[in-house]
């Protein structure tokens, strides 16, 4: 299916379970071409959308659709989207090659295939071990190897770097952003915010079962913010706002100032013969903006 750019997209998306509803109204897409991470605290609803979208949770409303088809209306499923949602889903005896010849066998995917992702996920050294000895960051690769059998154009991960230790977190990255590169539509749900912001382009953001962002988290940060520390402040200060730039007071000798970015204001400062001791570009973290966006002021008082 290569050449196929397969968007996600939820609708109206709901489910409950009795009295509880665990998913409200949950609309978004997901593009191809990027990595989209998927937060919300425990308990969100995020791993229930994720099942909605792969057809193992039935919504009670809503629809949840893959190239703008219902999953269980795919084709080839296997060949179109690659799931991982449990890192320990082996039987303990079978080896990882043996694990993988199984379900390749199952998608239709030649032998071949099995060797590649064993080298590609870092596995070859450890294909003819029993799963039952894997770490949890071997089983998170074998995971991935077993999404990415049929070499789907559409990815939904679900904490997929737990277990992984510093290295493991930057091959998965690096993984994860050449997929994307390939125009594959790549769905990250993690807690670990300081790796997915290295990484995401776009963020879903949900928190009791209900969408509170999407979009691209850039956007979402608003633009930085530029903090000054200059013995000629208060003069700095006139020259920003007269060049449109907002500025504000940031404690003795030190400018906050939005709208300009750092080497405007250096310039500023230049023109006008004005020192500067520091210039620091200040920029919203993803972590801050999820607890911005899901903390409810409430609960943290």
């Amino acid at each position: 299916m290569t050449g196929d750019h397969l968007p996600i997209e939820a609708s109206g998306l709901t489910k409950r379970y009795g009295d509880v509803t665990a998913v409200r109204d949950l609309t978004f897409t997901v593009r191809p071409g990027a990595v989209t991470g998927f937060l919300g605290p425990n308990g969100a609803g995020k791993t229930t959308t994720l099942r909605m979208l792969t057809g193992l949770v039935t919504p009670t409303s809503g629809t949840a659709t893959i190239g703008g088809q219902p999953y269980g209306r795919l084709a080839q499923p296997s060949r179109t989207v690659g799931a991982v949602f449990d890192g320990n889903a082996f039987h303990p005896g079978h080896t990882a090659r043996d694990h993988l010849g199984l379900y390749a066998a199952m998608a239709g995917c030649p032998d071949s295939r099995v060797a590649e992702l064993l080298d590609l996920l870092g596995l070859a050294h450890a294909a003819d071990r029993r799963t039952r000895g894997f770490s949890t960051g071997m089983r998170q690769r074998l995971s991935l190897a077993t999404a990415l059998l049929g070499d789907p154009r559409v990815l939904l991960l679900d904490e997929p770097s737990n277990g992984l230790d510093p290295e493991g977190m930057s091959w998965l990255r690096g993984l994860l952003r050449r997929l994307a590169d390939e125009g594959r539509t790549v769905l990250v749900s993690s807690h670990v915010l300081h790796e997915v912001q290295q990484v995401v382009d776009d963020v879903v953001v949900i928190r009791r079962g209900e969408l509170v962002a999407a979009g691209p988290w850039s956007r979402l940060t608003g633009p930085p913010t530029v903090l000054v520390t200059s013995p000629d402040a208060d003069p700095l200060a006139s020259a920003l706002t007269a060049a449109a730039g907002s500025v504000e007071a940031a404690g003795p000798g030190r400018l906050r100032v939005r709208g300009l970015d750092a080497p405007r204001v250096a310039d500023l400062a230049a023109d006008h013969r004005l020192r500067i001791h520091e210039l620091v570009t200040e920029t919203t973290s993803l972590e801050q903006l999820f607890l911005d966006l899901t903390t409810d002021p409430a609960e943290a008082r």
